[in-house]
């Protein structure tokens, strides 16, 4: 029997079918979200190798490319002087993937070279000075001892007391969370060996969707046109071609300008003499591609790492940090990203805060192009419903109107203000200023009250330490 999809009943029972459907996922969404919860990161986390080699993919592709049409392309062409055939062409990509992929793996290991030999170095700088430290306040406290500073019987009495809390403390409460501590740091490395495996999977994975990429997205495009109608499937086509010029456009400018960003901390901290040059550099240069706040996560712990040793060259570096990040935010950033986001500042910091918030550091990066996404696609589709509407869709046209009239459609002016005349100013001036000054005068005697009431405390806890040593003069 064939099923006439146009029957009215066969819709009606469709339309029902749905709707009972999504009810009931609804309210197992409402009432088991902590289940739906751990189902979603499951998901996540077996497909996690798949997600790293997208992102892999992603943002090699610029280079891939790159290799391609401005290096190995032209070079097997010059030789054979003719263009390549499909199969020619197959190995051309596969060399191209295979070189990139290698480059990615070589800038990590240089990375991690150029880390952490200076990071083991900084420790155990650490720990080597960490008795000179000891020393130093050792003399400072004998010193005080020397010159003869005494301390009050109640100070003595409340360092006692504080001292046993501390003890207390220390024996009650970081004692016990040892072992908890030592089981987030066995977590944190077993956490660190699946991100490994599922970055090396991930590595793998993206090898493949880079020699195929045209033909991932000529199967989307085709899925797209297959599900939705024309005018949609369209719609979305152009929409993600506008995701990908935004997103991959601050992307690589972003990793461009952290890049140059650290070469030119490297050469400033290697003139001005700053101990651990290169471990600073990359701190700075990593954390760069955070917007905004980046420069500062960045800043905070080098200058802590030189204070401890140096204290002089940690004000330097402060110094030559706040200049660099002037130059980055004011002169490199604008001619490498230019305006590609489209966000204003208030906007940015929103985006960092709430990809921050629900996918930590990864989140900040990526927060501001999905933020620039969003509020294209908001903003095209305001200009859509004002289009159909014939109302300007330029903001500037908003600001000298009061509002629309809902029965006419003409826009309506802002009403003119009244005038007022000089001696009305006049008197509205000097109300005002009969009123600031009463308030500055009930201020300079809440100011006088307190600086008495203060004096005569001092005055009255004077008198008492002299009966106090007087007492202690008669009782010897």
């Amino acid at each position: 029997m064939k099923i006439r999809w146009n029957h009215r009943y066969v819709q009606l029972g469709v339309t029902a079918f749905l709707v009972i459907a999504a009810s009931i996922l609804f309210y197992y969404g409402i009432f088991h979200m902590k289940s739906l919860i751990t189902g979603i990161k499951t998901f996540f986390g077996i497909m996690a190798p798949i997600i790293y080699g997208a992102a892999i993919a992603y943002l090699l592709t610029p280079i891939v490319n790159f290799l391609e049409r401005k290096i190995i392309f032209p070079i097997f062409e010059k030789k054979r002087n003719k263009a390549l055939q499909k199969k020619g062409r197959k190995v051309v990509r596969w060399i191209c993937v295979i070189l990139s992929v290698f480059l990615m793996f070589l800038v990590i290991y240089a990375l991690v070279m150029m880390i952490l030999p200076q990071l083991i170095r900084s420790i155990m700088n650490i720990i080597y000075s960490f008795p000179h430290y000891v020393s130093v306040v050792e003399n400072w406290l004998n010193s005080v001892v020397e010159k003869g500073w005494k301390l009050n019987p109640d100070m003595i009495s409340q360092i006692n007391q504080y001292s046993s809390r501390l003890q207390e403390y220390l024996t009650n409460t970081i004692l016990p969370q040892m072992q908890f501590m030592m089981k987030n740091i066995s977590a944190s490395f077993l956490d660190l060996l699946v991100f490994l495996k599922n970055f090396l999977i991930g590595a793998i994975v993206s090898l493949y969707i880079l020699a195929d990429k045209e033909g991932f997205v000529a199967k989307a495009k085709m899925a797209v046109y297959a599900v939705l109608p024309t005018k949609w499937a369209t719609f979305l086509v152009h929409s993600m071609r506008f995701t990908h010029k935004t997103f991959g456009g601050f992307i690589s400018g972003k990793i461009l300008d952290s890049a140059i960003i650290g070469v030119l901390c490297y050469v400033g901290t290697s003139i001005i003499g700053t101990p651990y040059a290169i471990l600073v550099s990359v701190i700075v240069g990593v954390t760069n591609v955070i917007p905004f706040f980046g420069p500062y996560l960045g800043a905070v712990p080098c200058f802590l790492l030189i204070l401890l040793v140096d204290p002089i060259q940690s004000l330097y570096f402060l110094i030559f940090i706040l200049i660099l990040q002037q130059f980055d935010g004011n002169i490199l950033g604008p001619k490498i990203l230019g305006e590609s986001t489209g966000l204003s500042s208030f906007m940015v910091i929103v985006a960092i805060m709430v990809g921050g918030g629900l996918f930590g550091v990864p989140g900040m990066i990526v927060g501001v192009p999905v933020f620039a996404v969003l509020n294209a696609a908001v903003w095209k589709l305001i200009g859509r419903s004002l289009d159909e509407k014939d109302m300007s869709a330029d903001a500037e046209f908003y600001r000298d109107i009061d509002c629309v009239d809902p029965v006419s459609g003409k826009v309506l002016p802002m009403p003119v203000k009244k005038s007022v005349s000089k001696a009305q100013e006049v008197t509205v001036k000097a109300e005002k200023n009969r009123i600031w000054s009463g308030a500055w005068d009930e201020i300079k005697r809440m100011f006088t009250f307190l600086v008495k009431f203060i004096q005569a405390k001092y005055i009255g806890f004077r008198l008492k330490q002299k009966n106090r040593r007087r007492r202690r003069k008669n009782r010897l």
